[in-house]
């Protein structure tokens, strides 16, 4: 018994295959599975939002997983498929809305018929469209300036690095334009690009050829449009070190993104040697990378720091990168997690009464300074060697269930691989140090970069002059952690202190005018 649940996900054959229509087919039979896991992903993502109505197809995704079919309403489907313990969700990004369903083999017949009505026959009342819309108004308005100041700085961030394009705004959209849009608007765009020709099927589990074949004539329904998909856009080149301050009142410490365009993702081999040196600077929500040693362990400034090859969705939340996400346009940014500000520090300890600005300078010359160091003087083989060996490991954790496994091949395809993580794991395994260093050098750099802080008012003035003059930052620490340091962390912190980042523009924005 013990051997057969262990081969309940290794037990699988993966298929790609072609309807008639021309859609894609990702199949991951897997015999032992007592699950059935269907994805729909459409090439249409937020860069498809018309000009003036920005979280058109965010709020189209939602109404149809949120709204009813033409025979049962919302509250009809979740009373059906309670007993059944079936699921269903949407989920949009940039370039891609998916939705997937999940249901007990034994269901599957029961509950493929709201499956069939939520994709073929979505009801879009009135009554549905104005609680989706005002949900997502509310986020936009409100709830994304009030929930999580390090998810506010990550998003302002992509303001930056896109603005002037289909990228810049959220994929929820704009505060005007979501209150533009219309219930005629959602019915034209899921017509016009939630079509057959842009959709592939993902399917795993223990399905029968029978079921497939009768899913596949189902979705040849899909509405015939040729959807027109805007052209990929770039990144925008920052010249020097562009910062954004965002004031905000009563934000309780400094959030802080950087982020420079990065000429490389998942489709090219050299994305395995950034998956290394990203590891060695700082994994998401790990604590061995330098960012975090540096900054939280020695330092105690904050919860974590870390780095990042690519968009990482939920980071607040996601322990392992999701799949779901991929995105043809990429860049490389860091994450400080809040840091305290001055007002804060000398509240709290009086020998700290007049330092005029908090740790958020100091932490991001460190930051950016360890990125340097790297750049400079690469990976050591033995620093090499151990996270090689980590990550060839951590990445089977991205695919622990069916639902990631089947969602990664997806993304795999859209990239042009077949397999993401098999492939990136035999690049991995003949990698050598000296093509790591190398291509940190080819594709990172520290001159040319982003940066959006989230923090209080009172602390935004004083802080973006200090930036602007590139004024010496001395770690302000209480005498009790001082006294306690070693003297190689004091020695270390005068360098830091006296980093010079290549600051070219600081801009302070209005919480209020952010996302508009």
């Amino acid at each position: 018994m013990k051997k057969i649940l262990s081969s309940l996900f290794s037990v699988c054959i993966l298929m790609i295959s072609f309807v008639s229509m021309g859609q894609q087919v990702i199949e991951l039979k897997q015999p032992l599975s007592n699950k059935i896991i269907i994805k729909l992903m459409f090439r249409n993502g937020s860069v498809t939002d018309p000009v003036g109505k920005e979280g058109l197809t965010q709020a189209t995704a939602d109404l149809i997983t949120s709204g009813g079919t033409n025979t049962m309403t919302n509250r009809q489907i979740r009373e059906f498929i309670f007993p059944m313990a079936a699921s269903y969700n949407s989920g949009v990004d940039k370039e891609v809305s998916i939705f997937t369903f999940t249901v007990h083999k034994d269901w599957l017949e029961k509950f493929y018929p709201v499956i069939k009505g939520l994709i073929l026959t979505p009801s879009f009342t009135t009554e549905d469209f104005t609680r989706v819309k005002s949900n997502q108004q509310n986020y936009v308005d409100e709830l994304i300036r009030s929930s999580s100041d390090e998810d506010y700085s990550k998003l302002a961030l992509e303001d930056q690095l896109f603005r002037g394009t289909r990228y810049q705004h959220m994929v929820a959209g704009k505060s005007a334009g979501v209150a533009a849009i219309t219930l005629d608007d959602i019915k034209a765009h899921y017509k016009n690009f939630f079509t057959k020709n842009n959709c592939t099927l993902g399917i795993a589990g223990n399905y029968t050829p029978a079921f497939l074949a009768r899913l596949k004539k189902d979705l040849a329904q899909l509405p015939g449009t040729n959807p027109v998909i805007p052209a990929t856009v770039k990144a925008n080149e920052p010249d020097g070190v562009i910062v954004e301050i965002i004031s905000k009142p009563d934000a309780l410490g400094s959030a802080i993104f950087t982020g420079a365009p990065l000429a490389v993702n998942r489709s090219g081999d050299d994305f395995a040697a950034l998956m290394v040196a990203n590891s060695y600077l700082g994994e998401h929500r790990k604590s061995y990378g330098k960012l975090y040693e540096k900054i939280r362990s020695t330092r105690s400034m904050n919860y974590g720091d870390y780095s990042y090859i690519e968009w990482y969705e939920g980071g607040g939340n996601n322990q392992l990168p999701p799949a779901g996400v991929p995105r043809s346009v990429n860049y490389f940014s860091t994450w400080i997690r809040p840091v305290q500000i001055g007002e804060g520090l000398k509240k709290q300890y009086k020998e700290l009464s007049d330092i005029s600005i908090g740790h958020a300078q100091f932490a991001l010359r460190l930051a950016v300074r360890e990125l340097d160091n790297l750049i400079k003087n690469g990976m050591s083989q033995k620093d090499f060697e151990v996270t090689r060996q980590f990550l060839r490991s951590y990445i089977k954790l991205y695919i622990q269930t069916p639902e990631t496994q089947l969602g990664f091949l997806l993304d795999s395809k859209y990239y042009g691989r077949k397999d993401y993580i098999k492939e990136m794991d035999a690049l991995l395994a003949k990698l050598t140090v000296s093509e790591v260093n190398k291509a940190v050098q080819k594709y990172l750099q520290t001159q040319n970069m982003y940066i959006t802080i989230v923090t209080d008012d009172s602390e935004a003035g004083p802080l973006a002059k200090a930036l602007e003059n590139n004024t010496p930052s001395p770690m302000s620490y209480s005498n009790l952690v001082r006294d306690g340091l070693p003297q190689a962390v004091k020695d270390e912190d005068t360098e830091i202190a006296n980093y010079k980042l290549n600051v070219k523009s600081v801009k302070i924005i209005d919480t209020k005018d952010t996302f508009k």
